[in-house]
């Protein structure tokens, strides 16, 4: 009787434990059918995506109305900075020039009385690098022009010299100003664009934010930094409410004739010689006006560098190395 007993003891038991296991099966099937569902989802939003951007890129592009937007400029009194003023003087922006040189600013500004009679444009003297000024000057541009609603952060320093070679002050100073005043400006600016919900903020990295180069090395650093840092922002504000509202560009331009480059090395220069400021700015302006989220100038620079990080590093440094260009040190 107590065999028996134990038998449907162990019978029972089985049954049990097979029950459990096979609702832990069913359960796992289900997790799986469930997440490969919502890959196919995804896989076929970015086919979409992949043909919107296809035809888009045979459509004639569609440019937004910049004119009445109050742009504020860092590092406005010479180079791109300067011409990015006067292009967006002559769009009918409302223009806030910023820059530590006082001598510089209104040499921007007098140029812009040349090419408009009655400019849209106000000079302000900030060491961008300073947090109290700027948020100072926020305070200010909003009692005199109104809230900002596009903000350019162009202003930047490049020493150009091995990296032994550079003093802890000079590196201290290029991130303060490459990188820190970026942090800076968005506090002042960024909730002024909340308050509106419409905003535009633009940054200018570098070439040297998409490769690293000789003598460049504090200067590197400080533009992936930037880089980095629109790429974080840019993805704070699609979690928020702001996605649609603010947008965000980002550019890399080659090498330019602003003075920066004090020692270019091009061993092409037919085909990368130094750009002209004015032809940059335009370019910048076009990004804005169509929205583009990265791009470098010229915009193929971008795309050849995505296709050779797919490459071994071996195959990318010989590609590198044949192009060859850079800066020289300068001391």
């Amino acid at each position: 009787m107590s065999i028996c007993l134990a038998l449907a003891g162990l019978v029972f038991a089985f049954g049990k434990n097979f029950n459990f296991n096979t609702n832990k099966v069913s359960k796992r099937i289900m997790d799986v059918v469930q997440d490969l569902s919502e890959f196919f989802v995804v896989f076929v939003k970015i086919l979409i995506e992949l043909l919107h951007r296809f035809f888009e890129k045979m459509m004639t592009k569609k440019f937004k109305d910049i004119s009445g937007e109050i742009i504020l400029i860092t590092g406005a009194g010479h180079g791109i900075g300067r011409e990015l003023a006067l292009h967006y003087t002559a769009w009918g922006s409302v223009v806030v020039c910023v820059d530590i040189n006082e001598k510089n600013n209104e040499e921007t500004l007098k140029k812009a009385n040349v090419l408009c009679k009655i400019p849209f444009m106000l000079i302000r003297i900030c060491d961008v690098s300073d947090r109290e000024a700027v948020l100072q000057l926020a305070a200010k541009v909003e009692a005199e022009v109104g809230r900002v609603s596009v903000l350019v952060n162009n202003v930047g320093i490049m020493p150009t010299h091995p990296l032994e070679q550079h003093t802890p002050e000079e590196i201290r100073r290029v991130f303060d100003i490459n990188v820190l005043s970026h942090f800076w400006t968005l506090e002042a600016f960024l909730p002024q664009m909340k308050q509106q919900y419409r905003g535009h903020i633009i940054c200018i990295s570098s070439i040297a934010g998409v490769v690293g180069l000789t003598n460049l090395v504090p200067y590197c650093a400080t533009k992936f930094a930037v880089r980095g840092m629109m790429e974080a922002l840019h993805q704070e504000l699609r979690d928020g409410p702001y996605k649609d509202f603010i947008k965000l560009t980002l550019i890399y331009p080659y090498m330019t004739n602003t003075g920066l480059c004090k020692r270019p090395k091009v061993k092409f220069p037919s085909m990368l010689g130094l750009l002209d400021p004015k032809e940059v700015a335009k370019k910048i302006v076009e990004a804005h006006r169509a929205n583009v989220t990265e791009t470098t100038i010229p915009s193929s620079l971008l795309h050849i560098n995505n296709w050779c990080r797919l490459l071994p590093i071996r195959c990318s440094l010989l590609l590198k190395d044949y192009i060859d260009s850079g800066v020289e040190s300068d001391l």
